[in-house]
């Protein structure tokens, strides 16, 4: 396995544990943050963040780093202009919760970047330097694009990558990718925000009062700052929407089967089936592939089946 620099652009939950547990693995690993109040936050911890974008782009071009892109989808455009200027060909990954409009964003502003999209499926409802950790990403899934034309080179390093944060990767085509973060990603954002809403949305605090653990699980990332929730589904309007009607869909039969014969069981069924297939998934099979030459069109297969890349044969 190489220990490619890693050069990390954004400094909040995701990049603050990126660079943690890149440190940890014994790689080179510097950053930049919008704020110099997170900047310094770093520096204060042992690492290297500032906040030129374009001097540590600089240093990635020399040391031929992997650059990870760990913004807002909306702060996405300006720091790939930055990328074009600076370093127009260097390897580039990002850690954001869609990828289309990524991809889209790349070939716009920085059509010239070694590019291969990546999405650690981790985090927390906190945000910021401080809430990272360099365990974040252990034993997570963490996406690594595989679009017919992937480059394979630096797919390898953002896989490489990956591995050294503790993570199994997961080959998956971007739009594929936007499909299935809206069901098990987005769409859970959206619900956790309608049910805190519905559980504080009486005259009084006795519900609240009362709420206990099935509350405070269906909740927790409805405690995520709104800006971050709103940025990343309505980055990923057209695959939510489709989510949120088979929701509607399955809420509507399940109030009409309740109002006219009481009954629940299809739905507490087919939830109970769908939490159990999902702790099976969560055991993948490992895979492993040749570097360099295995294609895209069989990484795509082995993320379809629920399967993990784990390591070259």
């Amino acid at each position: 396995m190489t220990e490619r620099a890693v050069c990390v652009i954004g400094a909040g939950l995701i990049g603050g544990s990126l660079m943690r547990a890149a440190d940890k693995a014994g790689r080179a690993v510097w950053g930049t943050s919008a704020s110099e109040e997170t900047a310094a936050e770093a520096r204060a911890d042992g690492f290297d963040v500032g906040t030129d974008t374009d001097a540590a782009l600089r240093r990635a071009v020399e040391a031929d780093a992997l650059v990870v892109l760990a913004v807002p989808l909306p702060a996405l455009d300006g720091v790939l202009r930055r990328v074009d200027a600076v370093a127009p060909t260097c390897r580039l990954t990002d850690a954001v919760s869609v990828k289309v409009a990524v991809a889209d964003a790349v070939a716009r502003f920085a059509p010239r970047a070694r590019y291969v999209g990546g999405h650690p499926m981790a985090g927390t409802a906190e945000s910021g330097w401080g809430a990272g950790n360099a365990g974040l990403f252990v034993d997570a899934a963490w996406v690594a694009a595989a679009d017919d034309g992937t480059d394979l080179d630096v797919w390898a390093d953002v896989a490489e990558l990956a591995w050294s944060c503790g993570s199994r990767v997961v080959p998956a085509a971007s739009d594929e990718h936007d499909l299935a973060v809206a069901r098990v990603s987005h769409l859970p954002h959206l619900l956790a925000a309608v049910l805190a809403a519905v559980g504080a949305g009486g005259d009084d605090d006795l519900p609240l009062a009362l709420a206990a653990s099935s509350f405070a699980d269906g909740t927790r990332v409805a405690g995520t700052r709104p800006e971050l929730v709103l940025a990343m589904c309505e980055g990923n309007r057209d695959a939510l929407l489709a989510a949120v009607d088979d929701a509607l869909g399955r809420l509507g039969a399940m109030r009409g089967a309740l109002a006219s014969t009481g009954g629940l069981a299809a739905t507490v069924r087919a939830g109970h089936e769908g939490r159990l297939r999902w702790a099976a998934a969560r055991d993948p099979q490992p895979v492993r592939v040749r570097r360099g030459r295995t294609t895209p069109t069989e990484l795509r297969e082995i993320g379809r089946r629920g399967d993990a890349v784990v390591g070259w044969a």
